[in-house]
């Protein structure tokens, strides 16, 4: 594929702009510095239209290829958000604003769509409309979602969609890609147990929610070991255990409990809600307390498209020849699940090597990986837009 030497050729630049991001995280929506970035690269190549402040600062450009016969639109999607995380890399062009770090690799996903859009902008050797999207918000703020509603595939006739996501742990250049499930639903709850505070000395004067609240967080697990279909993949986690006081010698009246659910099916995912509500308010009620629940719906399923898939196989193959279509879905959530929802496409991952998990303040994007990603992109397009 002849993508691949022009950006082995790019490469020292399309680093540069990586490094740049990285030392200058913002987060969620707030990305001002990042957006203008983006902006202003996308007009330097000559795409034929550049859009700024969807979703506040989501940014669209738009590349026509050289004919137009087909009619084709295709997106590329990429994420442009940092986390609230302490960098630890001790890397020479680390974070240089304290408590924001891109430990998830946004910062080369939107490189390497950068890099992909210069390339597109250059040749045009497509038939039809390349639309690259620049999204804010995924680690939590469901910048997708915003996007998606906002209109933007309507906006600009958007009919296939294509993202990618960086993955350590899998060799460096190795693509990964299944259909169906490729992550992970991802609700999250607050829980409020209720009893009657009063000396530990005298529990039985009481109702003691610590207690309750133990057996509720042991009763959760049961969910996934007995309720659930063993084969169906179901992860409920309470990460948060929280009572009013601290004293070692007073029974609280109020335990707080926060945690997430993960499922890959719509179907197990309505299932647990309705389980977790009955266990929750049925154990308090064994222990004399009472709840309040807060259950919220977040990310839903990323969902391959069976035939666009094949597509993303084929081009990866075609890039780097080590495609694996056989790994197992994550549980991690993703937004651009959104944009899955809406428009036929495929959700790809790309090794970043034997680095840092996400998330992690030693995470770095390997910047080796970028003619890989960045080829795909490209690929994509002309793949699915073959010249006339």
């Amino acid at each position: 594929m002849p993508v691949k030497n022009r950006f082995a050729e790019l490469l020292p630049e399309i680093t540069e702009w990586r490094r740049d991001i990285h030392q200058n995280p913002e987060l969620l929506f707030d990305l001002p510095r990042t957006a203008a970035k983006v902006a202003g690269l996308l007009r330097d190549f000559g795409c034929d239209e550049v859009v700024e402040g969807i979703a506040k600062t989501g940014v669209v450009g738009v590349i026509k290829g050289k004919t137009d016969t087909s009619g084709r639109v295709i997106g590329l999607r990429a994420d442009m958000d940092a986390l609230p995380i302490i960098e630890a890399t001790g890397l020479d062009y680390a974070s240089k604003t304290p408590g924001k770090m891109h430990a998830c690799g946004h910062d080369g996903h939107t490189a390497m769509l950068l890099g992909a859009a210069k390339y597109l902008a250059e040749t045009r050797n497509f038939d039809g409309t390349a639309v690259v999207l620049f999204q804010p918000a995924e680690e939590g703020g469901g910048g997708g979602r915003v996007m998606v509603e906002e209109g933007v595939l309507e906006r600009f006739g958007i009919q296939e969609v294509y993202g990618m996501h960086n993955l350590p742990g899998i060799p460096l250049g190795t693509f990964a890609i299944r259909p169906g499930p490729m992550m992970a639903a991802a609700d999250q709850f607050q829980v409020v147990v209720t009893g009657k505070g009063g000396h530990a000395a005298k529990p039985h004067e009481g109702v003691d929610t610590t207690l309750a609240a133990a057996h509720i967080v042991v009763a959760l697990q049961q969910i996934s070991s007995r309720n659930v279909d063993p084969l169906k993949q179901v992860v409920v986690s309470v990460c948060t255990f929280r009572t009013e006081t601290e004293a070692h010698n007073v029974i609280p009246q109020t335990v707080f409990l926060r945690g997430t659910v993960r499922s890959l099916e719509a179907e197990v995912r309505d299932y647990v809600e309705g389980r977790f509500r009955a266990v929750v308010e049925g154990i308090a009620a064994a222990h004399g307390a009472t709840t309040e629940i807060k259950y919220e719906r977040g990310y839903p399923v990323t969902l391959n498209a069976p035939d666009n898939t094949g597509y993303a196989v084929d081009v990866a193959q075609a890039v780097s020849g080590r495609v694996d279509t056989t790994v197992a879905p994550l549980m991690g959530g993703e937004d651009f699940s959104y944009m899955l929802n809406a428009r036929p496409g495929a959700y790809i991952f790309l090794g970043n090597g034997d680095t840092a998990s996400l998330h992690n303040p030693a995470y770095n994007f390997d910047d080796n990986a970028i003619p890989f990603g960045a080829s795909w992109f490209a690929g994509m397009i002309e793949a699915r837009m073959p010249a006339a």
